[in-house]
């Protein structure tokens, strides 16, 4: 039996890059913690942007682009992890595409976010991280949902394939915010 679900949204490009390293090594914890985990790649899809056509009060996006399948996981989830990799000093593109359509959706239509566990993660090479966690943190925060915190920011250093995990003060902060999501969703359920 678990004690909820957590999606996890990995935006990377690359199916085995650190973003999704990262975010293999959250899950791992939260399922140690009974929690149960899907992660959902971007790698898979091509995410449009918003068009503010204002016609998702039903509940749903009007762009066919599968984002509507994501949303429909994170409505039966208790949690929602974001892991994104630094690109330009911000979170790539896709990724906020898809979190400002999530979040208008919610908005516009039966507010499915709000008290929701989770956070932002990034991933870089050497720099961009604030500006990205605090980009993605928006989203978290207008929409209600509750956002725990670690030992240091969700951030995690590395360039190849890998790298990211010998990265011990970032993936230890990880580890710590995936189980405090845990521990969360366990005290609300």
């Amino acid at each position: 039996m678990t004690n909820g679900k957590v999606l996890l949204l990995c935006g990377s490009p690359r199916l085995e890059g650190n973003t999704a390293l990262v975010l293999r090594e959250c899950a791992k914890v939260l399922e140690r913690e009974g929690i149960e985990t899907e992660t959902v790649l971007l790698a898979e899809m091509r995410i449009l942007s918003c068009t503010a056509c204002g016609l998702c009060t039903g509940g749903e996006c009007a762009l066919d682009d599968g984002l509507n399948e994501i949303i429909a996981k994170i409505r039966e989830a208790d949690g929602f992890i974001v892991g994104a990799p630094v690109y330009f000093g911000t979170a790539r593109g896709d990724v906020m595409s898809a979190l400002q359509r999530i979040g208008m959706v919610s908005m516009s239509s039966d507010s499915f976010l709000s008290r929701k566990v989770g956070g932002p993660i990034a991933v870089a090479r050497r720099g961009g991280h604030t500006a990205t966690l605090q980009e993605m943190l928006m989203f978290y925060l207008i929409n209600d949902m509750i956002v725990p915190g670690s030992t240091y920011w969700n951030m995690v250093f590395g360039r190849a394939p890998g790298e990211a995990l010998n990265d011990e003060e970032g993936m230890r902060t990880v580890r710590r915010f995936a189980a405090n999501v845990a521990f969360l969703i366990g005290k609300l359920h």
